[in-house]
């Protein structure tokens, strides 16, 4: 389930840093986002946030150490569009993946998942949609809302793009001398209007695409329901009426990992999430039972190996 708490509004124009050391956490400091975060490359998380909020608009630039898969939610009636830095391995939307000179798009309020790589970093806009169709409309530009939201990614000019991301990086510097919102709201409403201006849509490209994001959508959708069971390959294989070969084919193509990878790293985040949530009732065993773990030496060998330290430290660590 994805975080639902939605954060207090914060102080217009006021440059905010946050930052965390669990990637559910981090995934809640990112103002009215509903997000749920599983770390799926081995480490110790850090997370930090540099946030912007300005009316009807938000910026902030995005760094996670650790390979995510996530699942988000932008507040409704917005859109969203998110810009790598450039140098970066490549990400994905919904199995899309994002290239040098692609961007992603995501209206407000509708589920999307990012699949993001080690030591990424991410600017992000969220605007009104209202507010982007009145600028647009005074400064004589034509949006198509529908080609600009439906397929998730959207082509724009390497030139186009290095100069936003210039824009946004001196935008969200601490040493930043504009104080004034109306003016800082100004300079992101153009240089965003800019980069629509030359946007070209990227469906994908295969035929294959569809099937295969119906298969992991599938499968993902019974293993949210069966975490706490020893579901087998041969039990996806018929919940989504498909062979072992293209199970495996739909879940590296569309997430980069084998569903026995999701499975595992999906039970293990979801006890993490359970320790940073538990009582002094509670203990590492009971949780580790709940989510099927029984073999618990095993487990914490696991839980180790993912997230850097031992299921009791986590434990102790927010309930000591």
């Amino acid at each position: 389930m994805l975080n639902s708490m939605m954060n207090a509004p914060k102080e217009s124009g006021i440059l905010r840093v946050s930052e965390a050391y669990d990637a559910d956490l981090h995934a809640n400091n990112l103002t009215n986002w509903q997000q749920e975060y599983d770390q799926t490359s081995r480490g110790r998380f850090y997370g930090r946030i540099t946030e912007l909020p300005l009316e009807g608009l938000q910026v902030f630039c995005e760094h996670t150490s650790q390979a995510l898969q996530q699942k988000c939610v932008v507040w409704p009636d917005s859109v969203w569009l998110g810009i790598p830095l450039s140098g970066q391995e490549e990400s994905r939307i919904n199995g899309l993946t994002i290239k040098t000179n692609t961007i992603m798009c995501q209206p407000g309020n509708c589920d999307f998942q990012l699949s993001t790589p080690q030591d990424y970093d991410l600017y992000g806009l969220v605007v009104d949609k209202s507010s982007l169709i009145q600028i647009a409309s005074i400064h004589g530009i034509e949006l198509n809302w529908e080609q600009l939201t439906q397929y998730g990614r959207l082509g724009v000019p390497d030139k186009t793009l290095d100069e936003a991301r210039f824009l946004l990086a001196r935008l969200l510097a601490p040493q930043n001398q504009v104080t004034s919102p109306r003016l800082q709201q100004d300079i992101v409403m153009m240089a965003l209007l800019e980069v629509l201006k030359v946007e070209t849509p990227q469906p994908a490209k295969t035929p294959s695409y569809p099937h295969r994001k119906r298969v992991v959508d599938c499968t993902r959708q019974f293993l949210d329901h069966h975490l706490d069971e020893a579901v087998t390959v041969t039990q996806l294989c018929e919940k989504a009426n498909v062979s072992r070969r293209t199970l495996q084919y739909s879940f590296e193509s569309i997430l980069g990992i084998s569903p026995i990878q999701y499975l595992r790293v999906s039970r293990l985040n979801g006890v993490r999430r359970a320790l940073v949530k538990a009582d002094k009732s509670q203990s590492v065993s009971d949780i580790a039972a709940q989510w099927g773990f029984w073999h618990l030496s095993q487990f914490a060998q696991d839980y180790k190996q993912l997230f850097g330290e031992s299921p009791s430290t986590t434990l102790a660590g927010l309930n000591g």
